[in-house]
């Protein structure tokens, strides 16, 4: 049988809460109270090797979007919408700081002249390459602790918890 772990920061706030508001089932707050300080935990994480790669996730957002799509590397910006959900106005923002940047290039689309594709520059073929590979190392590193099997589990469980609020 697994060893249970320590009392952590989210069960003090349990125990606050059953001592407060017995009346209360507090459990789903323990389950997204440590979903919440796990997303913080690993977006720092995240970021931290992205910048070193002089990239924020945001931009990362779109340029690995952009990369996984395959060679030409370019979409039209309503695909990156449709890829990344965030709004028009964002997108255009993120798109206008990675042209400045010199890693992305607006182009005429060749099927339709009145539209524009977005599409990895050299630079940032090389630069999300890169940050792309250090990012899949760093996850590594970050759920080494995690067995396979838990891994898969949990990967499962989310997986189900995430269909049902999508």
């Amino acid at each position: 049988m697994a060893e249970k772990p320590a009392d952590d920061h989210v069960d003090r706030i349990l125990a606050q809460w059953a001592k407060e508001r017995p009346d209360l089932d507090v459990e789903p707050m323990g389950i997204m109270g440590r979903l919440h300080r796990l997303a913080t935990h690993l977006g720092r994480e995240v970021e931290a090797v992205l910048l070193q790669h002089g990239l924020s996730s945001s931009a990362f957002d779109v340029m690995a979007t952009l990369r996984r799509a395959g060679a030409p590397y370019r979409l039209s910006p309503g695909e990156l919408l449709d890829m990344t959900m965030v709004s028009s106005g964002t997108m255009t923002n993120r798109i206008d700081q990675l042209e400045k940047a010199g890693l992305v290039e607006r182009i005429n689309n060749p099927e339709d002249r009145r539209s524009v594709l977005i599409a990895l520059t050299d630079k940032g073929f090389a630069t999300v390459d890169a940050a792309v590979t250090a990012h899949v190392e760093n996850q590594h590193r970050l759920l080494a602790a995690i067995s396979e099997k838990d891994k898969t589990e949990f990967n499962r469980l989310l997986k189900t918890f995430l269909a049902g609020l999508e």
